[in-house]
C-alpha cells in the first residue's frame, strides 16, 4: 500500500517549500531568543568591569576545541546535504551520524568543563557573570541535545533512502546552532 506523502512536503508557499519555510520560522525565533539573552549579556558586561576578573577563569582552549568540534559537525552536515541531493541516502545517514558524533563530542567536552568550573566554586550563584555564562551555554546546549535527536531520527530514514528532503532541514538548524556558538565563544572565553 502506497503512502500519500505528507502535505507539508508537497506544497510550496512563497516559493519556498513549506518545511524549510518552517525550519526557518523555527530559527527566526531562536534568533530573538538568543539575540535577547546575547544583547542583555553584553549590556551588563559594558557596565560591569568585575566581569573581566570573572571571564578570566573560563578555558579558551576547551571554548577553542568544541568551537572545531562544531564547524567540523557542519562540515558533515554540509557533506549529508550533498549526498541528499544526489540520492544517496546510505551516504547521507553516514555524514549525519558523523555529525551526531561532533554534537556529542561538544556536550562531553562541555559537561567536563563545568565539572571543572563547579568544582572550582563557579557556580550560578556566584556572580552575575556565572548566571549568564551557564544560562547562554546551557541554552546552546540544549539546542545541541534537540539536534541531536533529530539528527537521529532523520538519519533513520535518510538511511532507508527516504524523506531525504529532511536531511537539508536538519541541516539549517544544525548550522543556526554553530552560529549561535560563533557568538557565544568569543564572549564568554576570548572578551576577557
Amino acid at each position: 500500500m502506497a503512502f500519500a506523502r505528507p502535505i507539508s512536503t508537497t506544497r510550496s508557499t512563497a516559493g519556498m517549500p513549506t518545511g524549510r519555510l518552517a525550519v526557518w520560522w523555527v530559527i527566526a525565533s531562536e534568533v530573538v531568543i538568543f539575540g535577547g539573552l546575547l544583547a542583555s549579556y553584553i549590556m551588563h558586561r559594558l557596565a560591569h568591569d568585575a566581569w573581566t576578573a570573572q571571564a578570566a577563569h573560563t578555558n579558551m582552549w576547551i571554548g577553542a576545541f568544541n568551537t572545531l568540534v562544531l564547524l567540523t559537525s557542519s562540515l558533515s552536515a554540509v557533506l549529508a546535504h550533498k549526498a541528499a541531493e544526489e540520492g544517496d541516502g546510505a551516504r547521507a545517514a553516514k555524514l549525519l551520524c558523523a555529525t551526531i558524533g561532533g554534537g556529542l563530542l561538544f556536550l562531553c567536552v562541555k559537561a567536563f568543563e563545568w565539572t571543572i568550573e563547579i568544582t572550582a566554586g563557579f557556580t550560578l550563584q556566584s556572580s552575575t557573570f556565572w548566571s549568564f555564562y551557564y544560562t547562554a551555554s546551557g541554552l546552546h546546549a540544549a539546542h545541541i541535545i534537540a539536534g541531536v535527536i533529530i539528527l537521529a531520527f532523520v538519519a533513520s530514514t535518510a538511511r532507508k533512502n527516504l524523506e531525504l528532503h529532511r536531511v537539508e532541514l536538519i541541516g539549517l538548524y544544525w548550522h543556526f546552532v554553530d552560529v549561535i556558538w560563533i557568538f557565544l565563544f568569543p564572549l564568554l572565553y576570548i572578551a576577557k
